[in-house]
This record gives C-alpha cells, structure tokens and sequence, in this order.
C-alpha cells in the first residue's frame, strides 16, 4: 500500500497509476491540529488496513492530485550520521544519530530555498526514509524490529556546510525546507528486503548519486535497536537511514532534482537562491575523496 496526503487533505492510496480518496477510513480520527493529523491516522493505519484497502479496491482512481509530504511535520526527525562503508572494508565507525528540525520538511513538487547563512556549500544527500508506525521502546536489533514501522518513503537531507564551530554543526541540515520527503509511505510488505534498494538522485537530468541500500554501515534493524536505545519512538516520526557521499554535489538556484528508491518511489523538488550564488556543477569529488579517506 501506498498511503499519501494530497495538499486539499485528502488521504490517499495510489493505485493503478491514480488516486483514489480512502479518507473516509479515518474520518473518526480526532486531531488537535493538522501537524498531528498524519501521525494519528498512522498509528490506526494496521488495524484499518482492510478498510483501506476495500475503499482503494472499489473506487476509480483519479488523476494524482498535487500531494504534501505523507507526514507533514512529523513528531521526530532523526538522521543517522554517514552510515555507509562507501565502498571501504574496514571495520564499523562508531553509529550515531541526531535530531532535525521537524519544521525543515516540504513535500514532492516543493521548493527547497537557500538561506543567507554564509555556508560554502549546500549538498543533496538522497535517503531511504523510515516511517514509524507504532509506539516503541529498546527495539531488538533483529527482523522484529520492523513491526514496528509502518513503511518507507524517500528523502532528500540538505545539508549547509561550513557553519558553525569544528566539529561541523548539524544545524545546517535544519533550515525550513530542507528535508523534502514523500510521495507515499510505502507499506512494509511492499519492500520484502530493505538492504536491497537502489538509490539515485538527479540534478537538472545529470546523475550525482547511484548507491545501493547494501552498503549501509548499521542496516534498518540496527537503526531501529539504535534509535529506541535513547528515546521512544512514536507513530509519525521519521528516521533518515544516511547517505553515500560518493555522488554529493551542490544545490543552486533553478535546480531541478529528482531522486528515487526502487520499490518506494520518486521525489522531485526545486532549488530557489534568492543570493543566486553559484558552485561548480557535478559531484563534489573534494567531499568524495574525503569520505573516502576517512574511511580508509
């Protein structure tokens, strides 16, 4: 299943290339504002999946409307820190993760704007997206661990280098609009092997970033364990799995950037810079080189 959330509040599945208007499923749901609308529906999503799927079965679909992020302002958003090997074989860096600003997430179709912050560059970093879907706490570091997520989405992490003191900050990655995410959360029985997904992503037609969910450091499951370890997941938050940095580059005024998980899906969002600063096109082989030394 592949559950959406057009930009009039329609909840969605996308079926048959179109869209059909499962809304009615959660009609009862009470919800204080819409930022916790998705969260709420999320958590019910298990238990009302037939309903769903009846309602997406019996309905014609329609032409897919403009869509928000599937969560719009999730509860947490949390980064792994790298976590991938790049290509190296060597033993495992220590894992980590850190928090982002929940405010930093748009949609498929949104525009990723550049602050005036003075960075020295901004980078797209593509990431497979995981959507908890139920209440969790010291997850095992196994296959049952993935009970409790209700799927996947894609994601892109932007990242302002250069601010703040050494080591770098991660404020940059926090900046609104810097975390587009979606279309849909994929269901998890739609993704038999989490490990096994290509990842690539695209800058105005030019191929930056091709890398294989294979080469994470810590996989899915060690994420999850890692995660839960600190703190209680809930339904809605989103936890980005990291990136290879064999294919960064920068991000700039009129970009056009597509990215896509097989199996998940395809995210396109746009670049505005109202300063119109401009960087070398095509990847950052200075960034490459340097996660590739580091991991050496």
């Amino acid at each position: 299943m592949r559950l959406v959330l057009s930009r009039d509040d329609r909840i969605g599945v996308l079926r048959d290339g179109g869209f059909v208007d499962v809304s009615a499923a959660f009609a009862d749901i009470r919800y204080r504002t819409a930022a916790d609308r998705m969260p709420r529906v999320i958590a019910t999503l298990a238990e009302r999946r037939a309903q769903v799927e009846e309602l997406a079965a019996s309905s014609q679909p329609e032409p897919v409307p403009p869509l928000q992020a599937p969560v719009p302002r999730p509860p947490k958003l949390i980064a792994a820190f790298a976590n991938y090997r790049e290509g190296a074989n060597r033993e495992r860096q220590p894992q980590d993760l850190f928090l982002e600003s929940p405010d930093s997430v748009i949609g498929p179709g949104g525009t990723v704007v550049l602050p005036p912050h003075q960075a020295t560059i901004f980078h797209h970093e593509a990431e497979l997206a995981l959507i908890i879907g139920a209440r969790a706490k010291d997850l095992p570091a196994d296959e049952r661990a993935l009970a409790a997520l209700a799927g996947y989405s894609c994601a892109i992490d932007v990242s302002a280098r250069g601010l703040g003191r050494m080591p770098p900050s991660r404020m940059g990655k926090s900046f609104d609009t810097f975390t587009p995410l979606g279309p849909a959360v994929v269901t998890t029985d739609e993704v038999p092997d989490p490990q096994a997904l290509r990842v690539q992503l695209s800058v105005s037609g030019e191929l930056r970033q091709d890398y294989s969910t294979r080469d994470m450091e810590y996989s899915v499951v060690e994420i999850l364990a890692f995660a839960s370890s600190y703190m209680t997941l809930v339904p809605g938050d989103v936890i980005l799995c990291g990136t290879n940095h064999q294919g960064l580059g920068a991000l700039q005024d009129g970009d056009a950037v597509q990215m896509s998980i097989e199996r998940v899906g395809e995210l396109s969002v746009t670049v505005r810079d109202p300063l119109r600063r401009t960087w070398p096109r095509g990847i950052d082989e200075e960034m490459a080189a340097r996660h590739r030394g580091a991991h050496a």
